[in-house]
């Protein structure tokens, strides 16, 4: 488990680059005032981790509030993905440098790869490679990997994946997934982690009543004491803040037993194996 102290709590990725153990989502925040909103008052409200993606067409609104903020760069952990309709090792190194454009950033904390797709994440990830050893981005990493693809791209790579970026949340808890990575120092982190607003549950509702929490705050705890990322969406500030209260209790064993029993195996999003 993270040390739990607080959005600035970080960790340590296999390459010594320390994360942030919490972050923003920023999916379907459309580009200009909405996205620059919300991460700019989300950075005021002491988040550190954005996480962003060229697919989402919003990175120079995310930008904005970037240089708006008046927090130091070194401060931040900015998160962008290189979209499946740009992956090859030339168009990736393009699509680098067209997401640093609109981010208007001198070096990138963390790139990923969005979507294993279907032929190219190899050539992909030697572009980023390259990035990587000239000190462009700090760290890579990849999104949607199940084990066999990440077996695939291990056996074909120089630099191992830090990050692995997967829908995670009570109706799909990849517990294996998660084993997988931690025995290959590969830190796993959950987007939709609130199950894209479904949060009505009995086992959820009953453990906020008991803990004076929101289901929304149970849910994120729970992902932080297995060891995960999440880095939850939100416009709304009043949800922004509220996500973030999670470090001022703890969730028993058997708590955590309850939730992971809720497993499905439920996607709300797209399977990694057909996915594009």
């Amino acid at each position: 488990m993270f040390e739990l102290k607080g959005l600035d709590s970080r960790i340590k990725l296999h390459n010594g680059v320390e994360m942030p153990i919490f972050g923003l989502g920023t999916w379907k925040l459309k580009d200009g005032d909405e996205a620059k909103t919300a991460v700019k008052f989300a950075i005021e409200h002491g988040y550190r981790l954005i996480d962003t993606a060229a697919a989402y067409f919003n990175e120079r609104g995310v930008g904005q509030a970037i240089r708006e903020s008046n927090v130091p760069r070194e401060e931040l952990f900015i998160t962008t993905k290189v979209a499946n309709y740009d992956q090859g090792y030339d168009s990736t190194l393009r699509a680098f440098e067209e997401s640093m454009d609109k981010l208007d950033l001198d070096y990138l904390d963390l790139y990923l790869i969005h979507w294993p797709g279907k032929n190219k994440f190899i050539d992909t990830w030697r572009a980023m490679e390259k990035l990587y050893e000239e000190g462009r981005i700090k760290a890579i990493g990849v999104c949607n990997f199940l084990e066999h693809h990440l077996e695939r791209l291990m056996d074909n790579c120089s630099v191992a994946p830090m990050v692995n970026q997967v829908e995670c949340h009570p109706l799909l808890t990849q517990e294996e997934l998660h084993q997988y990575c931690k025995e290959r120092n590969i830190q796993l982190e959950a987007y939709s982690p609130l199950m894209q607003g479904r949060l009505n549950w009995p086992v959820i509702n009953q453990l906020a009543e008991k803990y004076g929490k929101n289901p929304a705050q149970i849910i994120l705890r729970w992902n932080l004491q297995r060891g995960i990322i999440p880095i939850p969406k939100s416009g709304n500030p009043k949800r922004i803040v509220e996500n973030s209260q999670v470090f001022d209790f703890e969730l028993s064993e058997e708590d955590m037993e309850l939730i992971n029993g809720m497993n499905e195996e439920r996607r709300f999003c797209g399977h990694p194996d057909h996915f594009f």
